[in-house]
Formats: structure tokens, sequence, C-alpha cells
């Protein structure tokens, strides 16, 4: 009876974890959509301000403790790359680049992660690590280039910016949710970074944004509920429930899933150059996460870290 209720835990888990990256998966091309009439600007932070209204909500209702001040400091990191780094950034690159580009240059996100985290707990990567990360970066960069005539644009350099301070929040989450549990971490970072963002995005607002077709209003609606809060608790509860090892394989999907969206929504093409770029990618993120660390030694201190 108890297998029962385990294995029906990790499908459960298994489940959520799809739910949240195919979530996650829609945000890049509902943020073309969003940016093209409400701007950069209220696309990136006006979704954080009503995530927040939803976090408060949620905190309160569970009456959720609040914070220690170590925890505070931690929870600022999150909300510099989740909630205004990440949404920022994009939202200016998806003005300029296709999503199924964005997506590419995305996929390089967990392979960041695994760094910054082997890195935080005081590991050094291997070298198999490297090899990983330099292929992929180098197929991201190769794929930038072909499609920006020969040149890097601005907006590649956002969304890779975007992916290493995402990374680093996520890293730093990660550490957080041992304590906090896993989707408190962005509700609290939600709430305490919306009212920083409140007057910049007031600012932007203009009359016209009110006459948006419903498909910019939709796609900002889920961009500010769904990939900015809810899509974070599906996701955290997978990992929680389905294991992380096991659940977190299936962000491998999600590049190509991207790319999937970008086509249906947008109609962007999808040739073979994006494909076997994608595929690259991923083999280095795979390669890369599976790889072996070893601890850092001091010489006048105990051990600096503890192994995974």
């Amino acid at each position: 009876m108890q297998v029962q209720r385990k294995e029906k835990k990790e499908r459960l888990g298994l489940f959520l974890g799809c739910i949240g990256v195919l979530c996650f998966s829609l945000t890049l091309p509902t943020t073309r959509i969003a940016v093209e009439y409400f701007g950069p600007t209220v696309a990136g932070l006006g979704r954080t301000v009503i995530a927040s209204l939803l976090a408060t909500i949620v905190l309160l209702i569970r009456k959720e403790k609040l914070p220690s001040a170590k925890q505070f400091k931690g929870l600022i990191i999150v909300a510099l790359g989740a909630v205004l780094g990440f949404p920022l950034l994009t939202s200016w690159a998806m003005e300029k680049l296709p999503a199924s580009h964005g997506a590419i240059e995305i996929a390089l996100l967990p392979l960041a992660t695994a760094g910054f985290a082997i890195i935080r707990a005081g590991e050094l990567p291997s070298f198999k690590f490297w090899i990983a990360s330099i292929v992929g970066f180098m197929a991201v960069i190769v794929y930038a280039i072909q499609l920006g005539l020969g040149q890097l644009q601005y907006a590649d350099f956002a969304l890779l910016t975007s992916v290493v301070i995402l990374a680093f929040s996520y890293a730093e989450g990660g550490q957080l949710a041992r304590d906090l549990g896993g989707w408190q971490v962005i509700a609290w970072a939600l709430v305490i970074a919306a009212p920083f963002f409140i007057v910049p995005v007031l600012l932007n607002v203009s009359g016209e944004m009110l006459h948006a077709p419903l498909r910019a209003w939709v796609s900002f609606v889920y961009l500010a509920l769904v990939s900015q809060f809810l899509a974070y608790v599906a996701w955290y509860s997978g990992l929680a429930m389905g294991g992380v090892s096991r659940v977190s394989q299936i962000q491998y999907l999600q590049p190509f899933l991207m790319i999937l969206f970008s086509a249906l929504l947008l109609n962007e093409s999808i040739t073979l150059f994006t494909m076997v770029t994608s595929v690259i990618v991923v083999l280095s993120v795979v390669l890369g996460k599976n790889t072996t660390v070893r601890k850092v030694q001091s010489t006048s201190q105990d051990s600096l870290s503890q192994s995974k």
C-alpha cells in the first residue's frame, strides 16, 4: 500500500512537472505578442505586479510565516533575476527577435543553473562540464550570428544575460526552497519586488493599450498569472513530489515546445538549422548536468563544501 502511494505521488509529480514545462514553453511566444502592444516595461514588469497580487492572496490564505532576515537577502537575489531581470530583458529581446530564436538561447538555462548551483555549493565542475558548456554556448553563438547576418545583435546579449541572471537566482532559490518551500520562494520574491515596479509601469501605461486586441490581453494575462506564478507552483510541486533528478529531465523538452508554439502562435518557420542547433544545445545540457563534481578543500579550514 505504501509503495502504491509512493508511485502515485511520483506519477503526480511527473504530471505537474510536465504542466510546468508546458506553461514555461509558452512564455516567449506570448511575450512577443504582448510586447508588440504593451511595450517591454509593461509586458515585462507589469505582469509581475499582477502576479504579486495573486501571490499575496495565496500567502495570506495559507498563513505563511514571514521570511527571516537571512532568507530575505536570498529572496532579493531571486527577485532581481526571476522577477526583474529575466522578464524585462526577454520582453525587450522579443521586440527584436523571433521567439524560436530566443528558445535556442534560453535552452542553456538548465546548464547555467547547474553551474551556479555547483559553484555555490563550493564544488568544482568537472572538465566534461566545461566542455559541454562550451559546446552548447558556441552552438548558440553560431546560431545567433547566422540569423543576425554575420553578427550578434544586442537582443542576443540581452537573452544570454537573462539566462545568467535567472540561473543565478534559480540556484539561490534552490537553497531557499529547503526552508521556505518551492513555490513560496517565487511568491515572496514577487511580493518583495512588485512595489518597486508600480511607478515605472504606470509611467509607461498609455490609453492606446486599452485598444489592444484580445490576443494581446490574453497573452499579458497569461504571462502575469501563469508564467510568473502558477507555472512555478506546478514546477516546484512536481520536483518535490516526483524527485528532482527525475522530474527535471522533462525540462529538456522546453526548447522544442517553445519552437513549436512559436510556429503555431506566431507563424514562425521551423528550419532544419534551428532544429539541429536545438538538438546540439539540449545534448550539451544533458551531458553537462550529468557530469560529476569534486569538493574544494581548504588548506587551513575544513572542507568549504559538501558533496551533493
